[in-house]
């Protein structure tokens, strides 16, 4: 840790990135202090360089200074990887400067982006050209952010995660320190060794930091169909599936399961949304499918939303017991209200994870007769990427529940869900968010020794100091 004073850090920083661009005012600090979910800290110093030139400079000096420093996109993330401690020796290393033109390439496909850039930036941008990146999340990341945490959403089914997408970076190492490494290829092919780009995809920005990237764009959907589906039971929500893929194959976009708290929440607190099912109640389960296709019908020779209608009369009393057909963005809304709305029944406990596809039934019946058990007075709001094995199992203690919220509680919750997550049914811990400070523990209890080793290899590799990023991938955590 440096044993500098805050004035002469700042002064250096401002010397490489200009003094408007070095915050140090709590006012102008404090929305790069608090994460979207978790992480509430305080930084030292906030810095925004406006290129990679930039950014190596500021790397190279707090790496030889030995002051700590974090990169942060938007600051969307959930797990804390990219918000300060409590500590107030850090500085955060803002990328939302990193813009730039967006370079679309029709021919390839790709884009070339500054990190900095917004996935709505990016998609508006793309749009122009009738194509998408087609990441499709409730918040709005930056690129970089997107990267280093390996977004997936809810169309992961079809298009793969970020991992998927990306064909090259740009990024500034942490050894030697400042030094920019150019793997900004537009290749899809390219079988010529270690492909390094992986090394930091999906680690929260340990050991470099990503200034720029080439993404693989997708044309944009000509026609989609959409239904919300009433399973006849919990079993058949599998078997729906994969009926589903066999008919309709990569056409099949989405398939979001939502259980019936978790509409109901939509409902009752976001303004304009009502019950899809009315005059019916809302059911126990129910499911947003999407089809979609770059074809026109006149091209393609199928109308998808007839398709899928059809499709679903012939399962009526076998897999399907009601449905809504053709509700579009409202039943979207529907799905991407959910984090917003939960907010409002008490206090949030988390759980991003994922079991294989076979054992999600399996996996939601015993999670959900364990809380019934030992934890009757929680309330469980779930939704999640059936398609993927990846589940939102979103719990909220109500503010007038007995007994009151208590901190032990919950750390004895979330060792039951993932060892049960983890340990029973062979699942992950983090199906999304990545590994940050909030999380960081549960990957040395669940990750293999052997895994944690090679991990701290390459890690110490790519950055002996550890002078970025805040997860320790090591055997044991930082000291």
């Amino acid at each position: 840790m440096t044993s500098l004073p805050v004035s002469d850090v700042q002064a250096a920083l401002a010397g490489l990135v200009g003094q408007a661009n070095v915050y140090a005012d709590p006012a102008d600090k404090a929305r790069y202090e608090t994460g979207a979910r978790y992480g509430d800290g305080k930084a030292a110093l906030v810095v925004r360089p406006g290129s990679a030139t930039e950014v190596a400079a500021v790397v190279r000096y707090c790496v030889d200074t030995g002051t700590p420093l974090i990169a942060q996109g938007a600051n969307t993330g959930l797990v804390a990887a990219s918000t300060p401690d409590a500590s107030g020796t850090q500085v955060v290393l803002s990328l939302e400067r990193l813009r730039g033109e967006i370079v679309i390439d029709r021919a390839n496909r790709t884009a070339t982006v500054g990190a900095g850039v917004t996935l709505q930036e990016l998609n508006d941008k793309l749009a122009e050209h009738g194509l998408c990146f087609p990441i499709d999340l409730g918040a709005n990341p930056s690129l970089g952010g997107m990267i280093a945490t390996n977004t997936g959403g809810s169309r992961l089914i079809r298009y793969g995660d970020v991992r998927h997408n990306l064909l090259g970076i740009e990024v500034v190492l942490a050894d030697p320190p400042g030094q920019v490494l150019d793997l900004m290829s537009g290749l899809r092919k390219n079988n010529t060794g270690y492909d390094l780009k992986q090394l930091f995809v999906g680690v929260s920005g340990a050991g470099g930091i990503i200034t720029r990237a080439v993404v693989q764009v997708h044309p944009l959907p000509r026609q989609t169909a959409t239904a919300l589906i009433v399973p006849t039971s919990q079993e058949a929500v599998l078997e729906l599936l994969i009926a589903l893929e066999s008919e309709f194959g990569d056409f099949l976009t989405a398939y979001e399961g939502m259980s019936s708290s978790t509409v109901q929440s939509v409902i009752d607190h976001v303004p304009g949304v009502a019950n899809p099912f009315a005059p019916e109640p809302i059911p126990d389960y129910c499911l947003l499918v999407e089809l979609a296709a770059t074809s026109s019908r006149e091209v393609l020779g199928v109308d998808l939303q007839s398709a899928l209608n059809d499709f679903l009369e012939r399962q009526f009393d076998v897999l399907v017991a009601n449905a809504v057909l053709d509700g579009g963005p409202d039943l979207w809304k529907i799905r991407h209200s959910i984090s917003e709305s939960i907010r409002h029944q008490g206090k949030l406990i988390a759980f991003d994870i994922a079991v294989p596809r076979s054992s999600m039934v399996d996996f939601q019946t015993t999670a959900r007769r364990m809380l019934e058990a030992d934890f009757p007075w929680l309330r469980l709001f779930d939704f999640g990427h059936w398609a993927d094995g990846g589940t939102h199992f979103n719990i909220v203690w109500p503010h007038d529940a007995t007994p009151a919220y208590d901190t032990d509680t919950v750390e004895k919750l979330r060792l039951a869900i993932y060892d049960l997550v983890v340990r029973q049914f062979g699942g992950s811990f983090s199906a999304e968010h990545g590994v940050g400070p909030y999380n960081e523990r549960f990957y040395h209890r669940y990750a293999s020794p052997e895994a944690q080793a090679l991990s701290g290899k390459i890690q110490h590799a790519i950055d002996p100091r550890h002078a970025l990023g805040q997860v320790h991938f090591g055997p044991s955590p930082k000291p």
